[in-house]
């Protein structure tokens, strides 16, 4: 995780959005809350320049797959759920909305379970398996689609829909180390309000090339998504507002 350099509050426009889990429980569960409680700073979009070639994809196919088999939901004033193991897994982490929830070792208990016992309405709930204990980079799997609490009360897969549009203000970053999802920062990664945008979301930006959420910011929430760029290709990229595709 890191800080984001510039922020900008305004009016989020979607098209295309499909959702497999519709919000529930909303009057039980309070509304999901950013986790950085601070102040943002409002600035104006500024314009700035691309790089001059676009990003290609990002690959994380050699890592572990995500595990599945997710089921599970709303018990009590909870939520929760459980998942299949993954050969080759020593150890899984859960989030919510991009923060640590639970971290599970896998000594060869029947099922894996997570609990969430402060739930908040519309989460997203991701998990990744790690072949080493330790959380090295190279040991985090690919994370898992996102999960929401469904009508009935039980867990759903959630997306965007591809083709979506999202007209956001895109700011850049270059910092170096590990996001917050644990891959190591660079071309191709970016951070998002996980609210919304959950891990794992590719999608486009115009004169940037493809995106691969990955990564969160306290100053990147609502309407903000940030780009990886190095050395001062960050600091000219600026303020843009661009309309983004999801892939």
């Amino acid at each position: 995780m890191r800080s984001a350099p510039v922020l900008l509050a305004c009016a989020l426009a979607v098209t295309g959005l499909t959702v497999t889990a519709q919000p529930a429980h909303a009057a039980t569960f309070p509304a999901c809350q950013h986790f950085y409680p601070g102040p943002i700073p409002d600035r104006p979009v500024t314009g700035g320049t691309a790089p001059g070639s676009l990003t290609p994809p990002v690959s994380v196919d050699t890592r572990l797959p995500a595990p599945g088999g997710v089921s599970g939901g709303v018990s009590g004033s909870s939520v929760v759920f459980t998942f299949n193991r993954v050969p080759g897994a020593v150890a899984y982490r859960a989030f919510r909305n991009g923060q640590a929830l639970q971290w599970i070792s896998d000594w060869g208990q029947p099922t894996l379970t997570v609990t969430d016992a402060n739930p908040c309405a519309d989460a997203n709930y991701q998990l990744y398996a790690m072949s080493e204990a330790s959380g090295s980079e190279p040991s985090i799997g690919q994370v898992s689609t996102a999960y929401r609490v469904g009508g009935s009360g039980q867990l759903a897969p959630y997306a965007l829909a591809k083709g979506s549009t999202l007209t956001y203000r895109v700011t850049s970053y270059n910092d170096s180390g590990q996001t917050a999802l644990g891959y190591h920062a660079g071309p191709g990664f970016c951070a998002v309000d996980v609210r919304n945008i959950p891990w794992g979301t590719r999608f486009f930006v115009p004169g940037y090339g493809n995106c691969y959420a990955a990564d969160i910011g306290s100053w990147i929430k609502d309407d903000i998504v940030d780009v990886w760029l190095p050395g001062t290709q960050a600091d000219s990229w600026g303020i843009q507002r661009q309309t983004l595709v999801v892939e």
